[in-house]
């Protein structure tokens, strides 16, 4: 019995194909994205530093309402944070955040999160005894492409 190279060759690329495929829709399935701050941040609960984060949904069946917040590379775990579901006009094709001043002296509070290409994003719930920042003390950031959110003093986002 003799097997063609063709086929063989042909086997492959659908196979490279499908793997592809699984690991895009992994991807999106868990919305991670990593997301570089140049100041610390307030996430409900704690306050990072500046640095790079994932940010990523607790497992794609499961409630989608749960983020995790991990180091940039994925191994240390910071927080689980439950959010509700937050809406917005447009898509961006890339993450969007929505950062808060609270009081001058305070880091700037993470508010909401968007997958990019998505309607419906993450707001993070803070509890009581946090103060949640005032709307109009809100910005929102279209991160570039490597995913920084800035946030200078005079509230505009970079």
């Amino acid at each position: 019995m003799k097997i063609n190279k063709g086929y063989i060759a042909v086997g492959m690329i659908i196979a490279f194909t499908l793997l592809f495929e699984l690991v895009a829709h992994a991807d999106m399935s868990d919305q991670a994205s990593k997301i570089s701050f140049s100041e610390p941040i307030q996430i409900p609960g704690q306050i990072l530093p500046a640095g790079t984060y994932l940010f990523r949904l607790v497992g794609s069946n499961s409630d989608e309402n749960l983020v995790q917040v991990f180091n940039a590379n994925g191994t240390v775990l910071y927080a689980t944070l439950e959010t509700v579901p937050a809406e917005r006009a447009e898509p961006t094709g890339f993450t969007t955040v929505t950062l808060a001043e609270h009081g001058a002296g305070n880091p700037v509070a993470l508010v909401k999160w968007f997958y990019p290409g998505n309607l419906i994003g993450h707001e993070f719930v803070y509890s009581k005894q946090e103060e949640k920042p005032a709307q109009e003390m809100q910005r929102t950031i279209v991160a570039n492409h490597e995913a920084k959110a800035n946030f200078d003093s005079t509230g505009a986002g970079n």
